[in-house]
């Protein structure tokens, strides 16, 4: 497809095709096994066919359809090794690549939204786009005061296509299942659906980007480009090189993985409460690793960190239940935890559960958080997944009976996602750190107070980051 197809039958009818195809491969694999060929060999193929049929139809729709591919694919981690072998390659391209729109079409998008002499504003331009993602492509420019810039150009129809494929794409809730062991797609394509329709408002996210890049301005780790010039379905900011998250993952160092992952979950909590913003896309094509140029920073490494269109607004910073909870079930708190999770609504009225049964179903969830230093593993995320999943577990049967309310559904996702990076990374992270400095009531409030009150500036745990 050379262009976004924006006609919902069109759409419909290419979503349709995935189960189908699901079905059709596995009466194809079938006629193999009777063929002759062994079980093994059969499962692998129709395995690598569904992952390039599911790229090629999710990244010709663009829209909603490769959001949630780009959200899924966080999750491989989870799968095993024989299922997730075939996927990894064609779900981690979603997050970093997509078939172009024809530069025919991104010239008109540039004549109509920044008026007709646009090339002006550049000294340079780039047809060629340096990536496609979701909703729109970016080209490498420079802007007519030198500076090199990104130009995020929207796809026309974005926003209509978007939500149509969310829409479509939850009727087939139950076939996808299977690719995220422990997690019910539907919850996740409705919150994708209320939450990245933002994506297409580029005003809120120049808001969002430039109170980052101020924030972050002078920050030793952490880099965020600036917003340069922001108009309707086009987004101009600074450019910035680095070596891609994605790449990282297939082939970086074991120190540019454990800088990687440090600096990645510094941002997770770090970045709430210093702008009251939760950036909401954590996948690896929204990040870079840049060499550092900084004497304070205290690695060789930096992080490079893009997109802004999808934030939760925090203006405290992330709950302070969450640290509390954390802290507590760390401590082995039943009751007080239990009473904190009814209080907030993840246990309901009606639900009756034992604190100890809670308690033992949490502690391996966050065993991250307990040790001074830990390494995420896919073999450690398949275990968690695996023992939700189980229907014989008794994690799964209580797992049922939580509930997740409104307020923490966006957080916990960003949560679970950014865990799913830090495993595919095989990242050994001082988490407990980050918590420690960053997350209210992990620390208590009396220490946090002492600590504050022997610092220059009134602000120590922060500082420490």
């Amino acid at each position: 497809m050379s262009d976004l197809p924006r006609k919902a039958v069109t759409r419909t009818a290419k979503l349709a095709a995935l189960p189908l195809g699901f079905a059709g491969r596995a009466t194809w694999g079938l006629g193999k096994r009777i063929g002759g060929k062994s079980a093994e060999i059969v499962a692998r193929e129709l395995q690598q066919r569904t992952a390039e049929q599911l790229f090629k139809v999710l990244g010709e729709l663009k829209g909603g359809a490769m959001k949630f591919g780009q959200a899924m694919s966080v999750f491989e981690s989870a799968l095993p090794e024989e299922v997730a072998g075939p996927y990894r390659a064609a779900l981690t391209k979603l997050q970093d690549a997509a078939p172009p729109m024809p530069t025919s079409t991104v010239h008109e998008v540039l004549a109509e939204r920044l008026g007709e002499d646009w090339r002006e504003l550049f000294l340079e331009f780039e047809d060629k786009p340096a990536a496609a993602a979701s909703i729109g492509q970016v080209h490498r420019a420079v802007w007519h005061d030198g500076r090199e810039v990104a130009v995020k150009v929207q796809y026309p129809g974005a926003g209509e296509a978007l939500l149509s494929d969310l829409t479509q794409l939850s009727r087939f809730a139950r076939l996808l299942g299977p690719l995220i062991p422990g997690m019910d797609i539907k919850p996740l394509i409705s919150e994708l659906r209320d939450r990245v329709s933002e994506e297409l408002d580029y005003a809120l996210e120049a808001q969002a980007q430039r109170e980052h890049a101020a924030e972050f301005a002078d920050d030793p780790d952490v880099v965020v480009p600036d917003v340069v010039h922001q108009g309707d379905q086009v987004l101009v900011t600074e450019w910035i090189d680095g070596i891609p998250l994605a790449e990282v993952i297939n082939d970086g160092t074991q120190e540019q993985r454990d800088r990687a992952g440090q600096l990645l979950a510094r941002f997770l909590f770090s970045g709430p409460a210093r702008t009251g913003l939760l950036h909401a896309d954590p996948h690896p094509g929204n990040f870079r690793l840049l060499p550092s140029d900084d004497e304070s920073s205290d690695g060789e490494w930096r992080l490079g960190v893009l997109d802004f269109g999808t934030v939760d607004r925090l203006p405290g910073g992330l709950p302070v239940t969450i640290g509390d909870s954390l802290r507590m079930t760390l401590e082995g708190e039943a009751e007080a935890v239990y009473g904190l999770l009814c209080e907030e609504g993840f246990v309901k009225e009606s639900i009756d559960l034992d604190p100890d049964a809670v308690l033992e179903y949490l502690l391996p969830i966050i065993e991250p958080a307990e040790a001074d230093t830990f390494t995420f593993t896919r073999g450690w995320m398949r275990n968690q997944a695996a023992r939700i999943a189980d229907p014989r577990s008794p994690a799964h049967q209580l797992g049922k009976q939580l509930n997740l309310p409104p307020a923490y559904l966006l957080i916990h996702r960003v949560t679970l996602s950014t865990i799913g990076v830090l495993c595919q990374l095989n990242a050994t992270v001082r988490l407990r750190d980050e918590l420690e400095a960053w997350l209210p009531g992990f620390v208590p409030e009396a220490e946090w107070d002492t600590e504050a009150d022997g610092d220059a500036d009134g602000d120590a745990v922060l500082a420490e980051a």
